[in-house]
């Protein structure tokens, strides 16, 4: 195994744990939800905002160079979250380290699919990688959460940010240090313009913002629906499901070698997901949930791979980092907006009734998706499956 993936999957680690460690530590230190939950928010809106800004860098530099000192001052700014909260500073400090914490967090993800698309770009393996680097997010997602609210409930409100802190310092600069396998920094081209003025990268970023959307609800909500039924300490099952269902599909659809396009892939995967959403508004008991967010799951993988996939083939290498950072932009906007929404909506109507909203995201996506498909089309395929 390649040493960029062992550094990328230990730095990005902390994008599971930081919204619910910044949670756990302002409240058990300020007894104020409200805040927590404002601080997290700001933390996710402005890592959103940046991502494609710190992607743009990457391609302009290359990842060693701007790795480092972004990792550095992210460790200064989640220190000083840690110390704002502790110390009883003004409510004002939490949301400006927060801010600060969420600019300078780096898409790691996006650059380790970088280093893949240098490696083996336009190659089969491609989908191979992708699939893995899926199954790899799934992992992160099903672990960190849990990890982070061990460490803060037993042991202290400040380990699991430690910890966060610890493995993306560790895994950012070591991710730094491999300057053998980062991606060339290549001449920019097509006047230097942004990925999201591609058509098919606008038309990919609308359809993840949609499913952002569901996993931000779905989360919610789920925590929510486990309250209703008496089954609190079993929110974190029910989500790990939902994650297991895409990393099991991940191991399964990036070890087949397809024939169809991207593009058919893509949209049926759309389809998938919207079906599998279908059932749980129906669910009244925690075993039965547990299993059909799994199935739900089941959709997630197949459609990320694909869509990293057509943006690797979509965008200029010279705007390669960029490009991905969009995707990872739509998805944290996606899920900002559906916590408050999934929040309100469980509020006013239980959770059961709540979960319409992420069956409404998920066939807006499809919608979107499905209607734009032809703008996917992938610049010099050579074969249906390319396209």
């Amino acid at each position: 195994m390649k040493g960029f993936v062992l550094a990328g999957f230990v730095g990005r680690l902390p994008m599971s744990m930081l919204g619910i460690g910044i949670v756990l530590l302002v409240t058990a230190l300020t007894e104020s939800y409200a805040t927590a939950g404002a601080v997290a928010a700001m933390t996710n809106v402005s890592f959103a905002i940046a991502a494609p800004l710190s992607g743009r860098l990457v391609d302009r530099f290359g990842q060693s160079r701007v790795i480092t000192p972004f990792a550095i001052v992210n460790g200064l700014a989640l220190a000083g979250l840690m110390l704002a909260a502790g110390f009883d500073l003004p409510e004002w400090t939490l949301y400006a380290t927060g801010l600060a914490v969420g600019a300078t967090s780096l898409s790691l993800g996006s650059m380790v699919r970088a280093r893949w698309s240098a490696l083996h770009g336009g190659s089969a393996k491609m989908h191979t990688a992708f699939a893995f680097e899926s199954v790899a997010d799934e992992v992160i997602f099903v672990t960190g959460p849990a990890l982070v609210t061990v460490l803060a409930t037993a042991v202290n409100p400040y380990a699991g940010l430690v910890v966060a802190l610890v493995a993306m310092l560790a895994g950012s600069l070591a991710l730094a240090a491999q300057r053998r396998t980062q991606p060339p920094v290549q001449p920019v081209r097509h006047g230097g313009g942004s990925p999201i003025l591609i058509p098919g990268i606008a038309l990919l970023s609308c359809v993840y913002l949609g499913l952002g959307a569901v996993f931000g609800s779905v989360d919610l909500i789920t925590v929510a629906f486990a309250e209703e039924h008496g089954v609190k300490g079993a929110a974190g099952f029910l989500l790990a499901a939902f994650a297991g269902g895409s990393m099991v599909s991940g191991l399964w659809f990036g070890s087949r070698t397809w024939k169809m396009s991207l593009r058919g892939r893509f949209v049926r995967a759309l389809g998938v997901f919207v079906v599998g959403l279908l059932p749980i508004m129906f669910v009244s008991t925690a075993g039965f949930m547990a299993l059909f967010l799994f199935l739900a799951g089941l959709a997630i993988s197949p459609t990320l791979i694909t869509g990293f996939s057509l943006t690797e083939r979509m965008v200029p290498p010279s705007l390669l980092t960029e490009g991905m950072a969009w995707i990872s932009t739509s998805i944290g906007f996606g899920v900002a907006i559906g916590a408050w929404a999934g929040g309100r909506l469980t509020e006013s109507f239980g959770a059961s009734n709540a979960y319409a909203f992420p069956l409404g995201c998920a066939l807006l996506a499809a919608v979107v998706g499905v209607a734009g498909s032809s703008l996917l089309r992938i610049p010099g395929a050579s074969s249906p499956a390319e396209s």
